[in-house]
């Protein structure tokens, strides 16, 4: 009996969690785990894993791949659709949605051919809301709505953020809609490690170019001033521009940095809650928040994590299978 067969009497989930652009990862761990035979019956994701997860139920995960490996910086914040005055956050995404369904058209999540799930958490309650039905870009739109860098998206009459904030590996997800096996994909296991590797050593200013959360908010930053009013304007100048020796935060490095605590410290508490047979955790200190025009480090990173790991991962699922 082939490998493919043996697992089709088995209900396998895959969790993609949270984690912006280190979630593009998620395509490589996707296409490496299809190159080991095993394809994925149910898929849930929560934010940049419902944009993979949902690209992925619909047939188009290479696809969605190559698009974003060609990205370049100026793509990323032309996607984000920066606009400093609209309401809820800076950047509305609307072109990014826009080019999906351009691109992959726009299905039903009710219509695609394997169950998908996007996480996203209702504003007003702060409860954990599983998107299963409607258009799939919308939903997609709704968990990826980082707060205060992207607005706010109205689904199913609700106001809804970004689903990190409550489940960033959304396993119970997976484990309601009665997979037998779930294979979580965690970005957040190595936030120490990048932590370290984006503290400056020496004294000096940091330049706008330093890769990682840093550099890209910094440039975000300047992309926003070139379109508000002087008096704003002034005020993001004070915020990156700091005298030799203050390593002062800027109030995006704030925000980048807040939003990878919080989600390390959610992740490690649901998944000791709620464990997944097999966690696939990518090396992803290297790539930052934003970091879209890194598609291809990222990729391979998931795929270098499935490929080192491929053995315990056939042997789990293999002792898994009914006899």
């Amino acid at each position: 009996m082939s490998r493919a067969e043996s697992t089709r009497t088995l209900k396998i989930a895959l969790a993609l969690g949270s984690g912006s652009a280190r979630g593009l990862s998620h395509i490589g761990v996707i296409q490496e785990l299809a190159a080991l035979g095993i394809a994925p019956d149910i898929v849930c994701g929560t934010s940049i894993g419902a944009l993979v997860g949902g690209a992925y139920a619909c047939g188009h995960i290479d696809d969605l791949g190559a698009w974003f490996s060609r990205m370049t910086t100026a793509d990323v914040f032309r996607y984000l659709d920066i606009s400093p005055l609209s309401r809820g956050g800076v950047g509305r995404a609307s072109r990014l949605i826009g080019h999906l369904r351009e691109r992959f058209g726009s299905p039903l999540i009710q219509d695609l051919p394997i169950p998908f799930t996007a996480v996203a958490t209702d504003l007003a309650t702060g409860r954990e809301l599983w998107i299963q039905r409607g258009d799939m870009w919308d939903a997609v739109r709704g968990s990826i709505a980082i707060p205060g860098l992207l607005a706010p998206a109205r689904i199913e009459g609700r106001w809804v953020v970004d689903g990190g904030l409550v489940n960033p590996v959304p396993v119970s997800v997976c484990r309601a809609l009665g997979a037998d096996l779930i294979i979580a994909v965690n970005l957040n296991s190595d936030f120490g490690a990048r932590q370290q590797a984006r503290t400056p050593r020496s004294r000096e200013p940091r330049a706008a170019a330093e890769k990682g959360e840093a550099g890209l908010f910094d440039r975000l930053a300047t992309g926003i001033r070139e379109k508000t009013p002087a008096q704003i304007a002034q005020w993001l100048d004070s915020d990156q521009q700091k005298p030799p020796g203050d390593d002062t935060p800027g109030i995006f490095n704030v925000v980048a940095n807040a939003i990878n605590i919080m989600q390390d410290r959610i992740t490690r508490s649901r998944l000791a809650g709620e464990p997944a047979d097999i966690v696939i955790s990518p090396r992803l200190s290297h790539i930052g928040l934003l970091d879209f025009d890194s598609a291809a480090a990222a990729i391979d990173a998931g795929r270098a994590e499935v490929r080192q790991f491929s053995a315990m991962i056939v042997d789990t699922i293999a002792a898994s299978c009914p006899l």
